[in-house]
This record gives C-alpha cells, structure tokens and sequence, in this order.
C-alpha cells in the first residue's frame, strides 16, 4: 500500500440490533480487540460520529486486519486514508492517487459518497460526479463508470472529525462477540465435525470447553495431541480454551464383555452424556455441544439421538445436524482445523466400533442392556480419571 492508510474502518452487524444491550456487547467486542492487538504498539480505538475507527499507528494494515479475523463480531474492515480537513481539492487529490493503484485489468467503477458533515459544501452526489471525473482521468481511458456492477469501488465518508478514502473490504468473522453468552461443553473428537460445531457456538458468542474421552492404552498419546491441537485452534478465537480429558477404558472392556456388540456404541454415548453432564454441573456449564450430523452414522439416525439424549436433562446444541460433509469440511479448512482431523489417529469410538451397528436403537433396550452393568460404579471410576489442561 503506497499511499498511507493510517486507519481501519471497523463493522460490525448484529451488535447494531442489541438496543440497551447493545453497550454490553461492544464492551465485550472492545476487550477481544485488545486482546489480539496486545503485543502492537501504537494503535488506538476511537468511536467518532458512532464509526468505530481503528488508528493503526506504525502497524502494518495488513497484520491487524488477520488478527481481527480471529474476533467473533465484526463483520467487515476497511483501510482507509485519512483527511482531517477535507476539501474538494484534497479529495481529489487522495481520488488521484488511489486510482493510480488500480491494475489495469479493472474495467469499471463508481464512487460512492456519504456525506455526515453537511457543513461540507458540496452534497454526496456532487463530490461522487467529481471525483469520477478525477478517476476518469486519471484512468486514461481503461475506465469507465458502472453504478450497479462495478469492478471498483472508491467510497467516501465524509464526517466531522475528517474524511475517509477507501475502496478495499476485508471480510470478518461475523457472529456475536466470545462471552456473549454462557457456557457450554463440547464433545471434543480428534474427527473433522466436533471442532467445527465447537467454533461455531464460540461464534454466537458460548464460552466454549471441550471434553474428550479417551481408552488408553488402546488410544496412543498421538490421538491426545492431536485434540490438544485442535484445543490450540480454537484457542485462537477466544483467547483460551479447556479441555476435559476423561478416560473410558474400563466403561468400554465392561461393554464389549456384557453389551450385545450392535448396541455397543449406543450405550458408549449415553455414557459419555452422563459424564458430560456431571462435568457440566462442575463447571457450570448450561449445555452440551456435539459435532453431529443427522444420518452421517448409525449414532446420529433420529432414533440412536433420543435414546442417546434420554439420559441428560442438559439441552444438546447440534450446529452440523443439516449440513453436509463438505460443507463442514469447507469450515474446517477456513478454521484451519481440517488437516490436525485428517491425521491418522484413533478415537476411542472407533477402536471398538461394531461391524454392524444398530442404527434405531429403542430406549427401553438400551435400559434393558445397562442392567448387566454397574452404571453408577462405572461412571464415578471414570470421574476420578478426569484431567484438565487449558490452552492460551
């Protein structure tokens, strides 16, 4: 960037509808800005005219703006150019050298004008046909003018405090902002859907923890960094994240004795939901998360969800439940989660995976099984397993 943006223009898009709220959740938006900027110097936030600006200092636009993308709640970023007393002249000329930017493979533009500041002598029609004609010329011929499909977009504000060039737009993370709202524990898998379900609840604004089961020695310590990773990157949107490790190598030799094989995984899951809800209560913890897709595995038909959900009170948050595989895989490869989840290292319900699973498990079966078994016993041995780690 050859011309000096010292300044990113934020957005932000549900926090606008929060009302009373509303300076609540931009409290919160503020404190994860601070949080990925804390080891830059010189920048600061300023909320002129209600247009959150970021003044970049000596920092370089481009690093703030990837650092932003990591905080749930805005939108959109700008880097514009500054001009604290504007007049036509300065406009144009700032318009000059913008264009003077654009390759030549742009065929079209349009300037697009906001006029705040009506103290300004010219109105937002009058400064956008200007600074076209500024554009036009400079382009020397290899532009021309489109206001409904542009190529290129110069946009104006201008405001009290100055005005603002800029034609670039980076995408943001969107959502609302990490802390919004409670907690809830995710079921953390080494797979590809769980982290992908645990990010989207951080982006509605959970404080998000993960719980992962384990069947050590059957699963190696490969298959606990590997979640250990996958903890790590979804630290980065947050700023931290725990994670619960449980193991259930005695749960899962006591059911592959006394549990018909199809109904094996069933009451696997029905006793990781009573783990995770007593966990939960620990931790004060409101729901539960899964990475669960309807009809992706014979744990995941309608039928194997009630008799699994029957042993919780707790509400089960299931954002993959109608997405298709690779739409999930889409996000996981944004979030840089997909290629930790690819690495070929066991879970522990795949080590003992049935070859024919039952896919419409009936409650009372399910209960009928887990009188061969010290339900209580069971679970209050694996509790006494549990092990934390938290991730900056």
């Amino acid at each position: 960037m050859s011309l000096n943006y010292e300044v990113l223009i934020l957005r932000y898009g549900e926090l606008a509808l929060k009302g009373r709220n509303r300076a609540t959740f931009e409290n919160l938006l503020i404190k994860q800005t601070r949080r990925v900027l804390k080891d830059l110097k010189g920048w600061e936030l300023k909320r002129p005219s209600r247009r959150w600006i970021l003044f970049l200092g000596d920092n370089d636009p481009e690093d703030v703006i990837t650092r932003l993308q990591k905080v749930f709640g805005y939108v959109s970023f700008s880097p514009a150019v500054v001009i604290k007393e504007p007049t036509m002249e300065k406009l144009g000329d700032t318009a000059r050298q913008m264009a003077r930017e654009i390759g030549k493979e742009i065929k079209t533009f349009k300037v697009n004008t906001r006029r705040v500041d009506k103290r300004f002598p010219a109105d937002s029609y009058a400064v956008s046909r200007e600074l076209g004609g500024v554009v036009l010329n400079e382009a020397d011929g290899h532009l021309k003018v489109d206001v409904h499909n542009p190529e290129w977009v110069l946009s104006v504000e201008i405001r009290e405090e100055g005005a603002y060039l800029y034609s670039d737009s980076y995408k943001g993370a969107g959502g609302l902002p990490y802390g919004s709202a409670n907690k809830a524990l995710l079921l953390l898998s080494g797979g590809i859907d769980s982290p992908v379900a645990g990010y989207l609840l951080m982006k509605r604004g959970a404080v998000v923890e993960g719980l992962h089961f384990h069947s050590y020695p059957f699963t190696s310590e490969r298959a606990k960094q590997k979640v250990i990773d996958l903890g790590q990157k979804l630290a980065s949107f947050g700023g931290h994240f725990r994670i619960h490790f449980i193991s259930l190598t005695e749960i899962q030799k006591e059911l592959k004795l006394k549990v018909d094989p199809d109904l094996n995984i069933t009451i696997l899951r029905r006793f990781m939901y009573r783990i995770a809800e007593a966990i939960s209560e620990k931790e004060e913890a409101l729901a539960l998360i899964t990475g669960e897709s309807l009809g992706q595995v014979a744990s995941q038909t309608l039928e194997s969800l009630r008799t699994i959900n029957a042993v919780t009170n707790l509400p089960i948050l299931r954002p993959l439940c109608g997405m298709d595989k690779e739409d999930i895989i889409t996000i996981a490869r944004e979030i840089d989660t997909y290629d930790i989840s690819i690495e070929p290292y066991e879970d522990c319900c795949t080590i003992f995976l049935p070859e024919h699973p039952e896919t419409k498990p009936r409650i009372e079966r399910a209960v009928k099984a887990e009188e061969a078994l010290d339900v209580e016993k069971l679970l209050e041995d694996a509790l006494q397993t549990h092990e934390i780690m938290d991730l900056r």
